[in-house]
């Protein structure tokens, strides 16, 4: 049997180094060819000597430098920068290109993947988020297929498989509440970096926990179903589920709802994606139901938690209202990690982002690049 050449755009990172695990475990099924890291370039490393792919590719001078010193292995080429990442997904041949970076940056070399007609594992929100639109234009145009890989979107795209989709009435992601479940504005006052970063269920990079924490990420995802499924934003729901076994719902005309459940564990859907259409059998955690007992769902406080309010004013909008939602939420996440501002801070800084920005209706890519860099820019000047 033939392996699935695999790009993974981001090893480095939760996603991609859980993916090279399940890839390591199904050896004879996968062949990674390409890793790439933005600096992380000793775990980038350790990975390139354990997988040896074709490509490497790191995104800083010190990283590319301390790699051509550390790294031989014959047919093993290494890259600096993100531009030579994209080109290196639209020309070389894989089966799967598995989009695992963070934020902004993935946008570039999905565009690549999609134009070269790849399959794509999408683990990355942020590119629907900001321009869902071109990406959904681009599809249309192309022979490529996106898979996602969050576990929410890879339970609703479970669900509806032989289905039609005119017969969804409401799709309902669920949210786990994060660590600050039932908190008041006024508790959120005081809450720390450390606080923050201590999810209930799940384990996850540093960026996509604070994303948690404030909603944000369920926002995020609210965005992506309106583009990954192309259905009303007015219909799709968010409920908190603080088991996090429910990962979506699929409610239907008739009334039937489809669920797709399992243990808060990124293994399923990245090996799913991997594999689709075909199931693999897998040593991840089974779902025991007697010891799980129950699940249980809330409402979210949309008054506490104004994130989610930016996501369904961003998919009603549209334009460029996400690329600016994007931005100023990854200033503030990161001046929030750094201990420059407090958590209730975020919620101002895109406030204002939102307010300084132009909006612009139907952006251009060009448009999408410059609107990121000045709403960068400007929250970093609020901070």
């Amino acid at each position: 049997m033939k392996k699935k050449s695999v790009a993974i755009l981001g090893s480095t990172g939760s996603i991609g180094a859980q993916a090279l695990s399940i890839m390591s475990e199904f050896s004879d099924e996968f062949d990674v060819k390409l890793i790439s890291a933005n600096s992380n370039d000793k775990l980038l490393l350790e990975q390139s000597l354990s997988f040896k792919p074709n490509h490497v590719v790191i995104n800083t001078e010190l990283g590319y430098s301390f790699l051509k010193k550390n790294l031989s292995i014959p047919g093993t080429k290494i890259h600096f920068g993100n531009n030579i990442l994209s080109e290196l997904v639209e020309s070389e041949d894989f089966d799967v290109v598995l989009v695992a970076i963070v934020g902004f940056a993935a946008l570039l070399p999905t565009i690549s993947a999609i134009k070269s007609g790849k399959k794509i594992a999408l683990a990355n929100k942020e590119t629907l988020v900001v321009a869902g639109q071109i990406i959904t234009s681009l599809l249309n145009k192309s022979n490529s297929t996106i898979i996602p890989v969050d576990s929410e979107h890879s339970a609703i795209f479970q669900c509806i498989q032989g289905e039609k989709l005119n017969a969804v009435e409401n799709i309902i992601l669920t949210a786990s509440g994060g660590p600050f479940r039932g908190f008041s504005k006024k508790d959120l006052e005081s809450v720390s970096v450390e606080n923050a970063l201590k999810h209930p269920n799940w384990s996850m990079g540093n960026k996509i926990t604070i994303d948690s924490a404030t909603l944000m990420n369920k926002g995020f995802e609210l965005i992506e179903t309106r583009w990954l499924f192309d259905f009303p934003f007015e219909k799709i729901k968010v409920v908190v589920h603080p088991e996090s076994i429910i990962h979506s719902l699929v409610e239907f005309q008739d009334g039937s709802v489809i669920a797709q459940l399992g243990e808060p564990s990124m293994y399923i859907p990245i090996l799913y994606a991997l594999n689709y259409p075909k199931r693999s059998r897998s040593s991840s955690p089974k779902l025991d139901l007697i010891k799980t007992k129950s699940l249980n769902f809330e409402q979210v406080d949309r008054s506490v938690f104004k994130h989610l309010d930016f996501a369904y004013e961003a998919s009603r909008v549209g334009g460029s209202f996400g690329c600016v939602l994007n931005a100023a939420n990854e200033i503030a996440v990161y001046a929030f990690l750094n201990k420059k501002i407090n958590f209730i801070d975020m919620v101002n800084i895109i406030e204002k982002s939102l307010e300084k920005i132009t909006f612009v209706a139907d952006p251009k890519l060009e448009d999408l690049l410059e609107i990121d860099l000045e709403t960068r820019k400007f929250a970093k000047t609020i901070i």
